[in-house]
């Protein structure tokens, strides 16, 4: 069975479950309460880590060096029973290693650990992935964490998605589950971008370069969450129209483009880690007073 683990200080309390090692809750001191609540009326999920593929696999599988596997949205991570390597009270880290189940649908030695840490009115999650094994280990890394929309006290305001670059990036979007890589207009003007539920009746929003390394999501007049982001050069924006959360994803790695290659390695954004290397990905979101 799952285990919860909570942890926090005077500002933050984060509660994480083993399974998925994805977080199930963040709330501040004064109750108020950031993350989705997983109502299945909508989404069950809450802050899944997406890994070892990102989006979907045309067909739902991939290939590996010219072998097929079957390989089901977002990979197998999120759906994995993790083992509590270390907790403090501000940190806690699970982590999942290479098994019989596994190998029989990605035919490598990894381990994937994922760290939940506070610091202050920040919570920082950081995945750490390795390969132990002989050969280079191609995947993609994404965190897919759904966020109160409307924020806590802000029914009724606009909710407006700031770039720190002020960019203005090009978007892409899904068909069929994958990504058509004919570029759209972008939606944001000098960074910003004010939420509509309407966005997201084609699915997701996709941005595969240009969204910088930080964004700040919050409501006109009203409470605002700042994110910075490490070695995650794709992001995407989802709900379900009417749904009361929006996803904030930060990615290495995307769907498999339409009429593209099942390989896994020629992926978009696709990682490929060389034996006993290691790479993280991480974001930060700081809660606001």
């Amino acid at each position: 069975m799952p285990i919860s683990i909570r942890i926090g200080n005077q500002d933050l309390t984060v509660d994480v479950s083993s399974l998925g090692a994805e977080m199930q809750a963040l709330t501040s001191s004064d109750g108020r309460s950031w993350l989705w609540t997983g109502d299945a009326a909508f989404w069950t999920g809450r802050s899944p880590i997406l890994f070892p593929i990102v989006g979907k696999a045309p067909d739902d599988k991939i290939a590996i060096d010219g072998t097929v596997y079957p390989m089901a949205q977002h990979g197998f991570a999120r759906r994995s029973e993790f083992a509590l390597a270390a907790s403090t009270e501000t940190m806690c880290r699970f982590e999942l290693a290479a098994s019989d189940a596994t190998r029989a649908v990605y035919p490598f030695e990894f381990q994937l650990a994922v760290v939940h840490a506070v610091e202050g009115r920040a919570l920082t999650v950081t995945a750490e992935v390795t390969n132990r094994g002989p050969k280079p280990m191609p995947f993609g890394l994404g965190f897919h964490s759904a966020f109160a929309w409307p924020l806590p006290d802000a029914s009724g305001r606009d909710h407006i998605v700031t770039l720190d670059n002020q960019g203005e990036p090009g978007l892409v979007r899904l068909e069929g589950g994958l990504i058509n890589p004919a570029p759209l207009p972008s939606p944001f003007d000098a960074g910003r971008l004010v939420l509509d539920h309407a966005m997201f009746e084609q699915d997701a929003m996709i941005f595969p370069s240009g969204t910088g390394e930080g964004l700040t999501y919050g409501a006109e007049g009203g409470p605002a969450m700042h994110f910075h982001f490490e070695n995650l050069p794709n992001l995407a924006l989802w709900t379900k129209p009417g749904a009361p959360f929006l996803c904030i994803e930060p990615w290495h790695g995307t769907a498999a483009e339409t009429g593209g290659s099942s390989e896994l390695s020629k992926r978009p954004s696709t990682t490929i880690l060389a034996p006993g290397a290691v790479a993280s990905f991480a974001f930060t979101v700081e809660i606001p007073q």
